[in-house]
């Protein structure tokens, strides 16, 4: 894990592991090498301590709970609402406050409104027509991340969620099933 764990202040980054894996490479038999190894800013004290800073903000601000409520009671249904008004969204998947949709041009086949590897006139008119709102999306070839901030509200959500239909609207000729 790395970057969000100290609010990206200072570069950080972890490994967590069950105890039996962590055993198996740190006290395991002779024949497990020990993985053992550091890297120009382990264990910075600058960073530790905004790792620690950021994770106590969290747990005040009831961050991970936010992000729970958020999924199951405005981002989630919000998102499979905008499914079922848009047949270009051929599937939504998600949990908490990181979800993906995946764009399709028929949702019988599943053809991706964009190539694996590549984008599509579609896929820049939809980052187009984002940006445009005040949207700024990241994309990755036909597949939409949709992952506000842990502490995003339900009128942010909804807003955001406002935005896309529009966008799907101006995206509804691409669809040819």
């Amino acid at each position: 894990f790395a970057r969000g764990v100290n609010s990206g202040t200072v570069p950080m980054g972890g490994v967590a592991a069950r105890k039996g894996i962590y055993d198996a490479f740190m006290k395991g038999p002779d024949h497990v090498i020990e993985l053992f190894h550091g890297y120009t800013y382990s264990g910075h004290p600058l960073a530790c301590a905004s790792a620690v800073a950021t994770i106590d903000a969290m747990r005040e601000e009831q961050m991970v709970e936010n992000a729970d409520r958020i999924g199951r009671e405005v981002l989630g249904p919000g998102l499979q609402a905008l499914a079922a008004k848009h047949p270009l969204i051929g599937e939504v998947r998600g949990l908490g406050v990181f979800w993906a949709l995946d764009l399709v041009t028929d949702r019988a086949t599943r053809e991706p409104l964009a190539p694996y590897g590549g984008s599509s006139p579609a896929m820049a008119q939809l980052q187009a027509e984002c940006r445009s709102r005040g949207y700024l999306p990241f994309v990755n070839f036909n597949r939409l991340p949709v992952v506000p901030p842990c502490n995003v509200s339900d009128d942010e959500v909804r807003e955001g969620l406002a935005i896309l239909d529009e966008v799907f609207a101006a995206l509804a000729s691409y669809y040819c099933g």
